[in-house]
Order: C-alpha cells, then sequence, then structure tokens
C-alpha cells in the first residue's frame, strides 16, 4: 500500500487498484503538489472546515467517488448531489477492500461561516482505515485526548498521521504524548506550515518522538510516497 502526503492534512492511500483520499485540500492549498491528479474511489472528509472538506465535491463528480463521514457531514455531501456513505463516532463499517473506524476528534465541525453563518454538521472524526492488513490512523484536526491510549491498545497501528501545528490542533510537545498513548510503528506529521500561524520544525518533533519512544518518524514532503 502506498501512502501520499497531499499537503496539508490531505493523505491519498493506494493498494491494488483502490484509491482512498483524505480531506483532498487541493485548490487553495499552498502545499499541493503541482499538476495533481487524482480518481479516488472513497473520500475520507474529518470535518467540514474548507481547508478539509477542499476539492471533495468536485473529486466526487469527477469520479464518482463515495464520501465518507459522519452522519450529519455526510447529509450534507448527499445534498449537494454526491453519493455518500454515513458513519459515527466508534463506528466500523467493511467497504470489502478496506475498513473504516471511525474515532473521536477534539475540534468543530461546520461548513461556511466566512461570509455568513456556519451550518454545524455534528462532531468531527478521525478516522482508522485497514487495507490488507495494515491500519492508518488520521487523527483529523484534534486537541490531545485521553482516550489515544485506547485507540492505541485496541488497534496495531502501522502509520498514525498526526497534527503538530498548534494554536488549532496539537502542537508538537502534545503530539509526542499522543505517540506514546498510540504506540504507531511509524508516524508522519501533518497540519503545519500550510499558513504561518502553524509554522512547526517537524525535524525537531522527529527527533523529540525518536528519542523518547519506539516509533520512527518519516516527514513526508507534499507529493512525496511512502510504502506501507
Amino acid at each position: 500500500m502506498r501512502l501520499t502526503f497531499l499537503g496539508h492534512a490531505a493523505f491519498m492511500l493506494e493498494s491494488a487498484g483502490l484509491t482512498i483520499v483524505i480531506d483532498p485540500f487541493i485548490t487553495g492549498n499552498p502545499q499541493a503538489p503541482a499538476n495533481l491528479q487524482i480518481k479516488p474511489d472513497h473520500i475520507l472528509v474529518t470535518h467540514g472546515h474548507g481547508d478539509h472538506i477542499g476539492d471533495t465535491l468536485t473529486l466526487a463528480r469527477q469520479s464518482d467517488a463515495t464520501v465518507i463521514a459522519v452522519f450529519e457531514l455526510a447529509n450534507y455531501f448527499a445534498r449537494q448531489g454526491v453519493k455518500a456513505h454515513a458513519m459515527h463516532i466508534g463506528g466500523t463499517h467493511d467497504f470489502g477492500s478496506f475498513k473504516v473506524k471511525l474515532t473521536q476528534a477534539l475540534h468543530g465541525n461546520s461548513v461556511g461561516g466566512d461570509k455568513g453563518p456556519a451550518e454545524y454538521l455534528g462532531n468531527p472524526c478521525g478516522f482508522l482505515i485497514t487495507v490488507n492488513g495494515k491500519t492508518v490512523y488520521h487523527a483529523g484536526d484534534t486537541g490531545l485526548f485521553g482516550d489515544m491510549k485506547l485507540i492505541g491498545s485496541m488497534h496495531d497501528i502501522d502509520v498514525a498521521l498526526l497534527p503538530i501545528g498548534d494554536n488549532f490542533t496539537m502542537g508538537p510537545t502534545d503530539a509526542l504524548e499522543a505517540v506514546k498513548m498510540l504506540n504507531p510503528q511509524v508516524v508522519v506529521p501533518m497540519h503545519y506550515n500550510t499558513f504561518p500561524l502553524i509554522t512547526q520544525d517537524p525535524l525537531a518533533f522527529k527527533q523529540a518522538v525518536e528519542k523518547e519512544t519506539v516509533a520512527k518518524v518519516n516527514v513526508l514532503q507534499p507529493g512525496e510516497s511512502m510504502e506501507i
């Protein structure tokens, strides 16, 4: 399985003809790779903020992809005329070639709000995605929470995608504590350096994690991939 970082909190998982995109913020993302071509089968969206919904509707319409999200957000996408599969936190669904379990995330979940009232769409979430026996945890936008220890004890996490940008999410110090609770094999930092407000040093984070835990940190550049 190949994991590709698309900048900010956007990732693509590819395995044997299956393409999953998570939080596809491409248009307007200064980190997004140039001339990026994506044709997803499924799109996972952690919450409704613009830097996470991103190009979901465009991609879903172009490729007839199914959007997977919490109930209220999935219904929002369905109202826009795209295929959507609704779930909720704690639930797992087997999609045949992969399984998804939703986890909690400490954040907000709304669409709009820049030029008018925001539409609140339930809880934000994270995703545990299992493909061919390998599990990737995308934490979504979240602060540190104690149940990460439970997530780590119940699931063998091969790769944890964790925000480190601070201000809107965990910063590097809290993300280090998350690694200790989740106990993944590999950590990929995300949600940093897209904008000045979330500037961080991922190499310093890598050094701290690898000094204090057994996990390895892979700092991916936008457009760069790793095999799982």
